[in-house]
């Protein structure tokens, strides 16, 4: 048996949270609810386990904290075992394609009768509502940024490009973290638990609404921007002599030292671009003026001249700095930003450190990946399967215990 008393720390000391889900949506999630201090239990297949245990180092950053029980919960016996976790939860997450675990007979009542405050997050891609050709088929990053229009917000003038690392997933991780933990707030204070249908293609509805909302209420689209912005000049990422920088030139001031800047302050004060003007349009009678010329300007400059030079005029600025030059960033140093720790075989291993950072209540790092199933015996201990119980359990192949 594998005991692994939980430390107690974070702001969500105390909360428990049990999830089912694959790779990286909802497991992100509870993910960084174990940063934040929760007890996590993660429920894994019994055969192979969580997909992400297939990649070589995300693994360790995304499973880090938790508790790894191998059960099947959909058959008698691992169904008891499983309810008898509910019992001890706060939270409950699942990802599966439609509602799943209500076609198995795991229905929301049942699980309340089990918890009556219990939080469950169900996580898919398009709900458990609406069409069923929607409702029920699979459902990846992709996929969901294409369906909502994401996608096509993104990319060159010719083609849609997904943006990434899986931006669909992890934008979804967030809101399935905040909204389970609004419930959780209410259930807390009520005694009443609450239902989510998550569907992924809604979240990214809610963070990619910037521009849609144009066409929504005018009827105006935007061309896929590329390395620029859709309507605003002097806002990209543009190529110096040695490398790249990303620009936001906004405001009177700042606008007014560009155009000095690259040659155009003739510009400034004119009809077209008066004293005070905040933004250079794109649609504006000399932006593809300023355009080419203030593209001409950079590649005469190396990435920190240009930082050096529109930092002080408050003119945002960031070198794009490749993933191998980031652990020699003294910011990222000073912040510490990227830690090591060891895995469960006690290998090193570099990742990112627990972010946001609390001041009062911090997260940490207590505990690497672990094996699959390697707290399925402790675990159910704790909730009150006994002894035999685990061992029948573990008969039946219907539990997995540590190798």
């Amino acid at each position: 048996m594998t005991t692994n008393a939980l430390p107690q720390f974070g702001p969500l000391a105390g909360v428990t949270v049990v999830y089912s889900a694959i790779e990286i949506a909802a497991p992100t999630a509870a993910a960084l609810m174990a940063e934040w201090g929760a007890k996590v239990i993660w429920l894994e297949n019994t055969r192979v386990g969580d997909s992400m245990r297939d990649t070589a180092w995300i693994k360790e950053v995304e499973r880090r904290n938790q508790h790894s029980v191998a059960i099947n919960p959909f058959k008698p016996g691992g169904r008891e075992a499983f309810l008898k976790l509910i019992e001890q939860a706060d939270i409950f997450i699942e990802s599966s394609k439609g509602p799943v675990y209500a076609n198995r007979g795991l229905t929301d009542e049942l699980l309340w009768e089990h918890k009556k405050d219990l939080v469950i997050c169900h996580v898919s891609g398009y709900g458990h509502t609406g069409e069923d050709t929607m409702v029920n088929r699979a459902a990846y990053d992709r996929t969901v940024q294409a369906y909502m229009g994401y996608l096509a917000q993104n990319g060159l003038p010719e083609q849609p490009i997904a943006p990434g690392p899986y931006v669909a997933d992890y934008f979804s991780a967030l809101l399935i973290a905040a909204s389970s933990l609004a419930a959780f707030h209410k259930a807390h204070a009520t005694g009443e638990g609450e239902s989510i249908d998550f569907a992924m293609y809604e979240a990214m509805l809610r963070v990619g609404a910037y521009y849609m909302v144009d066409y929504l209420n005018e009827g105006i689209e935007y061309d896929r921007p590329g390395p620029r912005n859709q309507n605003l000049c002097a806002i990209g990422e543009y190529r110096c002599s040695d490398g790249f920088v990303s620009i936001i030139c906004y405001g009177a001031t700042q606008n007014e030292f560009l155009l000095r800047t690259i040659g155009l302050g003739d510009l400034w004060g004119t009809e077209d671009y008066p004293e005070g003007c905040t933004a250079l349009w794109l649609n504006g009678p000399k932006a593809e003026l300023i355009e080419q010329k203030l593209e001409d300007w950079m590649v005469t400059k190396t990435a920190q001249e240009v930082d050096d030079l529109f930092t002080p005029q408050a003119i945002a600025v960031g070198i794009i700095n490749e993933v191998r030059d980031l652990e020699n960033l003294p910011h990222f140093k000073a912040r510490e930003a990227i830690v090591e720790w060891e895995t469960n075989e006690g290998k090193p291993v570099k990742g990112i450190n627990i972010f946001p950072k609390f001041a009062r209540n911090p997260g940490q790092i207590w505990r690497p990946m672990p094996k699959l199933g390697q707290d399925t015996e402790a675990v159910l201990a704790e909730v009150g399967v006994t002894a035999e119980q685990i061992a029948e359990l573990a008969e039946a192949g219907l539990i997995r215990l540590a190798d």
